[in-house]
């Protein structure tokens, strides 16, 4: 299919599951908006990912909280749905509630045009003092998978169950992963994976492909190897994004004439979504003594 030619989102679907029965590993492009869709596309890309973090960010300006609700992100999904050009996977966190509100996040997401989507087993929005790393129990993160098969009306919609290797023991990690496996998902996507080794160990026992989240891990950069263990995607992280407000923050100092400023798009990020505020509305708020 050419990059520019237009699809309907049911072919883009079929595009993705083509790439997940293939046998090789693609990295995927950060799509934020229309405009990013487009250059992902056009340069080739294989597939797009819409990331709740980088949503948060570009709608509400907001620390990745778990702040954005379904209606905000499924309201940039579907700019993104409209004119996109290559699949594009989004980044549903936990679904936006319990397993109701997932297949909510399935109806709205799959009417937005995404090929795929991500939900994950982790414990949103985080309890105060906790670690948002905090994961629901397995019985949980299964019910949240089968309610969203449920959900889709399109079956070529790929649902993927998402989990955090770097916070579990890695048997652990393998009842979670085979227990989203039997209750039918079409892949699952790990975060936290240290090395060859490690993921050698949590793919042995599952067929389904394989979603890593990397960032850029040097000790994972071997795309025939991960092929050869069964995944079909990575995500590198989101550069584009922050190279582009990196790019608008030197834009507008030098349109006022202010000298350079050394400030990373990493901390360019903390600096304007001024997390401090919200941790101390957390603490004012949220930290009830009994």
């Amino acid at each position: 299919m050419p990059i520019m030619q237009r699809a309907s989102h049911h072919e883009l679907r079929s595009a993705f599951r083509a790439l997940l029965a293939g046998d090789s590993c693609q990295h995927s492009a950060s799509v934020f908006d229309p405009m990013s869709a487009r250059i992902a596309a056009d340069l080739g890309f294989e597939v797009g990912i819409l990331g709740g973090s980088v949503a948060s960010l570009q709608v509400l300006g907001a620390p990745d909280f778990a702040l954005i609700t379904l209606s905000e992100f499924v309201e940039q999904a579907t700019r993104i749905g409209r004119v996109s050009r290559l699949p594009v996977i989004a980044d549903a966190d936990h679904g936006y509630g319990n397993a109701l509100n997932v297949m909510r996040t399935v109806v709205e997401l799959e009417r937005a045009g995404i090929a795929a989507l991500t939900i994950e087993d982790t414990l949103l929005p985080a309890q105060f003092g906790r670690k948002s790393t905090d994961l629901i129990s397995i019985d949980e993160g299964v019910g949240k998978i089968r309610a969203a098969l449920q959900a889709r009306v399109d079956p070529q919609l790929a649902i993927i169950a998402r989990t955090h290797a770097g916070v579990l023991e890695v048997d652990e990690v393998i009842r979670r992963t085979c227990a989203y496996q039997a209750a039918g998902a079409d892949g699952i996507c790990i975060v936290g994976v240290e090395d060859f080794d490690h993921l050698e160990q949590i793919a042995e026992p599952l067929s389904i492909p394989l979603m890593l989240v990397t960032y850029g891990n040097p000790r994972l950069r071997d795309n025939a190897r991960l092929a050869a263990l069964g995944v079909r995607i990575v995500v590198n992280g989101h550069a584009a994004y922050f190279a582009a407000i990196k790019a608008t923050y030197d834009c507008l100092r030098e349109q006022r004439g202010i000298d350079a400023c050394d400030l990373n798009a990493t901390e360019l990020t903390h600096k304007y979504t001024l997390p401090e505020e919200y941790l101390a509305w957390a603490a004012k708020f949220m930290d009830v003594q009994e």
